[in-house]
C-alpha cells in the first residue's frame, strides 16, 4: 500500500490551494449573499485546467487522474463550494461522459470547448416527479426519423442558465421503461428551450440552479449519446463518477470548516486562556480531524479504483455517504466552536454549514447511497 502522492498530484493540489486562497476567498461571502454566479472565477479555473482535468489533452483537457481531481476539488471546496459544484458537474457529469461515450464529432464540437472552460455544461436528469427514481422520466424525446422532438421539464439543474451545452435524459420508448431512455445533447439557443427562474437556495448560492422547459425542441439524431436506449445506463455511469466529485466537495467543506475552527480556537480566549486549551474544544477538534482523515481516505480509495479501471460503484457511494455526513457534522461543530461569531456571515462557517447539507442530497441522496452499497455487498 502506498499512501504517498506523486509530485504531479502534489503540484495540482498546491495550484488548487493557491487559486482558492488568492482568487476565491475574496468575495465569497458577497457571492453567497447575492446569489452571484462566479463567472470571472470560473473562467480563470478553465484557464488553469480545472474544468476539464481528466479529459485527454487531445481534446484540450489536462489528462490528469481522478486522484488529482479529488485533491483539487477538496482545495476549491474549502473556500467556495459553489465554484466546486460548477467544476464537478462540468468535469464528472459532462466532460467525462462525452469523452467516454460520445462520438468523435461530438467530442470535436463540444468537448474541446467544455474541457478548456470556454463553455460549461449541464446534466439534466432530475424532474418534478423523477428525483431518486431516475427511471420515471416524464421528459420525452420523440423519434422523428432524422431528429428528436423533446418535451418536458427538468428540475434542480446546476449551471442551468450559465451552460451552453445540456445533456438531457429523456424517454423515447415508454414501453421499454428505462431501456427506452436516451441521452441527448441540446444547445442553449435551440428554439423551444426555455430556462426557468433561478432557485433561491439554502446553500451553494453562487451556483445557478434552474428549472428547464422543453417545448417541441428539435434536436438532430447525431446529438444522441450512444445507441438508442443507452441513456439510463449513461446516466448511471456518469453519476457513479460524479459521486466521487461530490464526496470530494463534502470533504473540502469539512476541511475548510475544520481549519477555520483550529485557527479560531488558538486566537479566541475564554477564562483567561485560548479556548484551544479547553478539553471541550480539543475533543471537538479531535473528532473533526479523525473523521476528515477517514473521509479523505475513502475519497482517494474511490478515485484510485476509478483510475485502476476497477469497479468503483461501492467505493464511490461509500465516499459520498460518509464524506457528506462528515461535512454536515463538522460544519455544525465549527459553528459551535466559533460560538456567537459562528452565527454571523463574516466568519464563514455558517455558510459552510448551509453548503454542506446539499452534499447529502444531490447526485444521489444518502439513502440512495446506502441502497447502492447494500446491493454491491449482497451481490
Amino acid at each position: 500500500m502506498d499512501f504517498q502522492l506523486t509530485e504531479e498530484q502534489l503540484a495540482v493540489q498546491a495550484a488548487a490551494r493557491d487559486f482558492a486562497q488568492t482568487e476565491l476567498w475574496n468575495g465569497v461571502i458577497e457571492r453567497d449573499e447575492h446569489q452571484k454566479f462566479p463567472a470571472e472565477q470560473i473562467k480563470k479555473m478553465g484557464e488553469l485546467g480545472f474544468m476539464g482535468m481528466m479529459v485527454s489533452p487531445e481534446y484540450g483537457g489536462g489528462g490528469m487522474d481522478t486522484v488529482s481531481y479529488v485533491l483539487a476539488m477538496e482545495e476549491i471546496s474549502k473556500v467556495d463550494a459553489s465554484c466546486s459544484v460548477i467544476m464537478s458537474v462540468n468535469n464528472s457529469l459532462v466532460c467525462w461522459g462525452l469523452e467516454k461515450y460520445g462520438t468523435e464529432e461530438q467530442k470535436q464540437k463540444y468537448l474541446t470547448k467544455l474541457a478548456t472552460g470556454e463553455i460549461i455544461g449541464a446534466f439534466c436528469l432530475s424532474e418534478p416527479e423523477a428525483g431518486s427514481d431516475a427511471t420515471m422520466q416524464r421528459t420525452t424525446a420523440e423519434d422523428k426519423g432524422d431528429h428528436y422532438l423533446i418535451n418536458g421539464t427538468k428540475n434542480w439543474i446546476t449551471n442551468g442558465s450559465s451552460a451552453s451545452v445540456y445533456i438531457v435524459i429523456a424517454q423515447t420508448n415508454p414501453e421499454l421503461k428505462h431501456r427506452g431512455i436516451n441521452a441527448i445533447i441540446v444547445e442553449k439557443d435551440t428554439p423551444g428551450f426555455v430556462v426557468g427562474l433561478k432557485e433561491n437556495k439554502l446553500g451553494i448560492r453562487g451556483s445557478d440552479t434552474h428549472s428547464l422547459m422543453f417545448t417541441d425542441v428539435k434536436v438532430p439524431k447525431e446529438n444522441r449519446i450512444g445507441e438508442d436506449g443507452f441513456g439510463f445506463k449513461f446516466a448511471m455511469q456518469v453519476l457513479a463518477g460524479g459521486r466521487i466529485g461530490i464526496a470530494s466537495q463534502a470533504l473540502g467543506i469539512a476541511s475548510g470548516a475544520y481549519e477555520l475552527s483550529v485557527k479560531y480556537a488558538k486566537e479566541r480566549k475564554a477564562f483567561g486562556v485560548p479556548i484551544s486549551q479547553h478539553q471541550a474544544i480539543q475533543f471537538k477538534l479531535a473528532d473533526m480531524a479523525t473523521n476528515i482523515d477517514a473521509a479523505r481516505l475513502l475519497c482517494l480509495q474511490a478515485a484510485n479504483d476509478k483510475d485502476a479501471h476497477q469497479d468503483y460503484a461501492k467505493s464511490g457511494a461509500m465516499a459520498k455517504l460518509f464524506a457528506s455526513k462528515v461535512a454536515m457534522d463538522t460544519a455544525v461543530e465549527a459553528v459551535q466552536v466559533h460560538g456567537g461569531y459562528g452565527f454571523v456571515k463574516e466568519f464563514h462557517v455558517e455558510r459552510m454549514m448551509r453548503d454542506a447539507k446539499i452534499t447529502q442530497i444531490y447526485e444521489g441522496t444518502s439513502e440512495i447511497q446506502k441502497i447502492v452499497i447494500s446491493r454491491e455487498i449482497l451481490k
